[in-house]
């Protein structure tokens, strides 16, 4: 999910706002001399209403942030997403439906995902285009783990089966992990290893990167849907809702 809506900016809002009323109390500018001790009692009395006008912050700050998200992807247009320089792409070159999605293997929300990505994906693999884009923004070993998974797209029918079997695990995917699932699949490690070294393993993350901050997504998983943006967790209800037919 996205780290720039956060718990404690909100608070932080809602202090401000609190602050605000304090502070047209002290200048005079409510009508009761004694708004501030009442306020604060007030305040203390009900503390579920800072809770209420932070989480309204937040919800507030969320739509804006998806608004920019949406009219950046707008502006781009959907044919960026479907570059075979940083995306795995697969499924009928004209299908009607598209399906993007930005993830990182150790990413929570993308597992808690996958099962309804998995479904969908399953559903529609022969009547919709699929571009998976690796997003490793957690840390080192995403970072090493992505550059396999990179690598794996050289072995095309086995990228989505190591794709899923490394979405479906519990703990941390480090190297290690990844190139032990990459054995269970089927993959030719000596090849797999070689491969994620290439340079182009690198530009094809540099590129991912480039388009998230274009498309102004700043974590996982980002998905987009028949042009709709959404990022974090989704279920298939949620998937099956972005596939409806946008308004001309």
């Amino acid at each position: 999910m996205s780290f720039r809506t956060t718990l404690t900016a909100a608070l932080a809002g809602a202090v401000i706002a609190v602050a605000s009323v304090y502070g047209l109390s002290a200048a005079g500018l409510l009508p009761n001399p004694n708004a501030t001790t009442s306020i604060r009692s007030y305040l203390l009395a009900h503390p579920d209403i800072l809770v209420a006008m932070s989480n309204r912050l937040q919800e507030e700050q969320q739509n804006a942030d998806d608004a920019a998200r949406q009219a950046a992807v707008n502006k781009l247009g959907l044919k960026p997403f479907f570059d075979s320089h940083l995306a795995f792409i697969t499924g009928p070159a004209n299908a009607k439906t598209t399906f993007i999605e930005f993830f990182d293997y150790n990413c929570p929300f993308c597992r808690a995902s996958n099962p309804a990505v998995e479904a969908f994906y399953n559903a529609h693999k022969n009547d919709a285009r699929f571009a998976f884009i690796e997003f490793p923004i957690k840390g080192s070993d995403s970072v090493a783990v992505a550059r396999l998974a990179i690598a794996a797209r050289a072995q095309p029918q086995k990228y989505l089966a190591y794709h899923f079997a490394m979405m479906r695990q519990q703990g941390l995917v480090d190297r290690k992990v990844a190139l032990a699932i990459a054995r269970e699949v089927g993959l030719n490690l000596p090849q797999l290893q070689k491969d994620a070294e290439a340079p182009s393993v690198t530009e094809t993350i540099n590129n991912a990167n480039a388009l998230a901050m274009a498309a102004d997504i700043d974590g996982t998983p980002a998905f987009i849907v028949n042009g709709r943006m959404r990022e974090g967790a989704v279920t298939s209800n949620q998937l099956a809702h972005l596939m409806r037919p946008r308004a001309s």
